[in-house]
């Protein structure tokens, strides 16, 4: 079907429904998250399509959702959220994403923009130094086979072990940086010896680090609670995932999926929906792989802001010890995870996946370390490299709306092909300096794929989950120095 003939009914000014009638395979209506501006360029690339293909996943239940930053993807759009019941549900990789467990962890300092003004250029270097990136870059640090079984089991709790970081980080970690029910027999050669190489790596594409400032604080409370409380405040943001072991395991068992749709019945509309039953074998050892490369991912987090911590410790002396900077929150998206959510009256297991989603608990949820209690689970949103990113905190919405979900980041407006004839490296370069922003990075010429008019405005797509109470705004981030593969 075109996808101008998908019709779209208006719920309110931050939603709207395709409805089930749309097509008859679809089990569940999509639910659309975006405001006028938005939709238009939703609608421009076809993942509306995705919305709901979505829908006709065997055992999904409530809506299939779309996010704001929502834009064409594997299988599943990227900003999409389905949840499949626990017991005859499925789960699909193409749905995770094939860089599992992406994530975004910012740390505080007790520094300001004004006291680095006259250090960015060294602080910038010593960072692209300690930081290693680029496709298929080496990271920090080589694995034995004993020691990425050990990462693959343990995640982040293995590199504090290793000395890369304090226990007070995994606090506030999202899962205390290790998902349950891993299972490294499940993992593949493959992905085991491309992991080998790669913990401590930022890799290439849209990953990157950034020195950035607080330039504006909605919400007091909250930012002081997170220790962010101050304008003018030096932030730093990572945004990394499991690099070539989780997209390897994402490789593996999607091939899989294809191979066995007949074998379980299905006759899904797009191929890359292909799926496992979430009570089969193989729906389990995928389930199991997961979350080893999960785990590969928060450890990986882990070492890079040991590196962060590394390089302001050169740069700055006292000021780089943990507790002088210590970590706000590390959050995840490209996830599948078991949680529970009240569907029809009862409380019903489901199996959460979040491609280019993030999780967004609100205040008192048990989830939450203790520290956030009060104010609910922070939500890290990067924009783009020009502009700005956000901090926010889950809001009482999320569980009643998007099953404990919001938006991941700005979201793709430009292919990376249309990025890269709308400008040049040099001509980006120049742009971003006469911004006061510095950049390292490992190739100019890939550059201009990630130019800030390649994504849509970060301030528009946190307005509308911010509007529809899925998550509420605390501060806003402006870039400083950014490194990148």
């Amino acid at each position: 079907m075109a996808k101008d003939k998908i019709p779209l009914q208006r719920i309110d000014n931050n939603r709207w429904r395709i409805p089930q009638h749309y097509n008859a395979e679809m089990r569940v209506p999509g639910i659309v998250y975006a405001d006028n501006e938005l939709l238009e360029q939703i609608v421009s690339d076809n993942a509306l399509q995705q919305v709901a293909n979505v829908a006709t996943l065997p055992g999904i239940v409530g809506h299939s959702l779309a996010m704001p930053d929502i834009h064409w993807g594997y299988g599943f759009p990227v900003g999409g959220v389905a949840a499949t019941h626990a017991d005859w549900g499925v789960v699909s990789p193409g749905g995770i994403g094939f860089d599992i467990n992406c994530g975004v962890r910012l740390l505080a300092t007790d520094l300001s923009h004004s006291q680095i003004r006259g250090r960015v250029d060294k602080l910038a270097d010593e960072l692209f130094h300690r930081l290693p990136s680029g496709v298929g870059g080496e990271g920090m640090r080589k694995l034995s086979a004993d020691e990425i079984r050990a990462v693959m089991q343990r995640g982040a709790a293995w590199a504090i072990e290793e000395g890369y970081g304090v226990a007070e980080d995994l606090e506030v970690t999202e899962e205390y940086g290790c998902l349950a029910g891993a299972n490294p027999d499940a993992v593949m050669r493959r992905a085991v010896e491309r992991g080998l190489k790669q913990l401590g790596s930022l890799g290439s594409g849209n990953h990157f680090c950034e020195v950035q400032y607080v330039e504006h604080i909605y919400d007091m409370n909250a930012a002081q609670i997170m220790g962010i409380g101050q304008i003018g405040q030096i932030v730093i943001t990572i945004h990394c995932g499991s690099r070539g072991f989780g997209h390897q395991i994402a490789e593996d068992y999607v091939q899989i999926a294809e191979e066995k749709q007949k074998d379980f019945g299905f006759a899904l509309v797009d191929r890359q929906l292909a799926c496992l039953p979430l009570q089969s074998d193989l729906g389990k050892l995928y389930l199991g792989a997961m979350a080893c490369g999960a785990n590969f991912a928060w450890a990986n987090r882990q070492l890079l802001m040991h590196g962060v911590r590394e390089a302001f410790s050169t740069v700055f002396g006292r000021k780089a010890r943990p507790k002088e900077m210590p970590m706000v929150y590390d959050v995840c998206h490209n996830i599948a995870k078991m949680e529970e959510y009240e569907l029809d009256g009862q409380m019903q297991r489901v199996c959460v996946h979040r491609k280019g989603a993030t999780r967004a608990f609100p205040a008192n949820h048990p989830a939450l370390p203790e520290k956030y209690r009060s104010i609910g689970q922070p939500v890290l949103i990067p924009g783009d490299m020009g502009r700005y990113s956000f901090v926010m905190v889950g809001g009482q919405e999320s569980i009643l709306q998007s099953f404990g979900s919001c938006c991941h980041g700005a979201g793709r407006r430009q292919s990376r092909t249309a990025a890269k004839k709308s400008i040049t490296a040099n001509e980006l370069l120049t742009l971003l300096n006469s911004r006061g922003i510095t950049v390292r990075v490992h190739s100019k010429n890939l550059l201009p794929e990630e130019a800030p008019q390649a994504y849509k405005d970060a301030q528009q797509v946190v307005n509308v989950v911010h509007n529809a109470g899925l998550a509420t705004l605390v501060a806003r981030l402006k870039p400083v120095i950014v490194v990148k593969g």
